[in-house]
C-alpha cells in the first residue's frame, strides 16, 4: 500500500508543480495591501482545490482496492512499469492488468486536468492573479497573513 502513498504523492509533487509553474506567468502584486476578503477568497480556493485533490486521491484508491482482478500489490508493480513492454513481460501481465492500470492513469489525468482547469480558474477569474500572487508571496513572508489564513483555513475546517 506504501507504493498507493507514493503514487499519490508524486501526483500531488506533480500538480504542486504544474501550478507553480503556470502562476509563475501571472504578474506578481509586491505592494498592494492585502485585504481580509482578498485573504478568505485565496483560503476559500485553496480549500476547494484540495477538496478536488483529496477527492482524486480517494477516486484512484477506490479503483485499486475495488478492483477484483487486480490486487493493490499488483497494481503498484505495473504501473511503475506500464510504459516498458520488456518489463510488462517479464512481469507476466494479463491484458486485463495492462487495461486496468491503464484506465488509473487515465482516470489521474483527466481528473488532474480538471484540477488544473478549476485552479487556474479561481486563481484568475476568482481571486484575480494579481491578487493571487500577493497572497501566496504574502504566506511566505508576513506573518500576520500568515496567521489569518491559519484562522480561515481552520474556519472552513471547522465547517465542513
Amino acid at each position: 500500500m506504501s507504493d498507493l502513498n507514493n503514487l499519490m504523492m508524486k501526483i500531488k509533487v506533480l500538480f504542486l508543480f504544474l501550478m507553480v509553474s503556470m502562476m509563475s506567468n501571472m504578474a506578481i502584486a509586491q505592494d498592494d495591501a492585502i485585504t481580509d476578503e482578498d485573504l478568505k477568497k485565496y483560503a476559500v480556493a485553496m480549500d476547494s482545490i484540495e477538496s478536488m485533490k483529496g477527492h482524486l486521491i480517494e477516486t484512484i484508491t477506490e479503483m485499486v482496492k475495488g478492483n477484483e482482478e487486480v490486487s493493490a500489490s499488483r497494481y503498484n508493480e505495473l504501473s511503475k512499469i506500464i510504459d516498458d513492454e520488456t518489463k510488462l513481460t517479464e512481469a507476466e501481465a494479463t491484458e486485463v492488468e495492462i487495461a486496468f492500470v491503464k484506465s488509473v492513469a487515465a482516470k489521474k489525468v483527466e481528473e488532474t486536468a480538471k484540477i488544473n482547469e478549476a485552479f487556474q480558474s479561481l486563481a484568475v477569474d476568482y481571486i484575480g492573479a494579481k491578487t493571487y500572487n500577493a497572497v501566496k508571496k504574502a504566506l511566505k513572508e508576513d506573518e500576520e497573513i500568515i496567521a489569518k489564513y491559519k484562522a480561515l483555513t481552520e474556519e472552513l475546517a471547522a465547517s465542513k
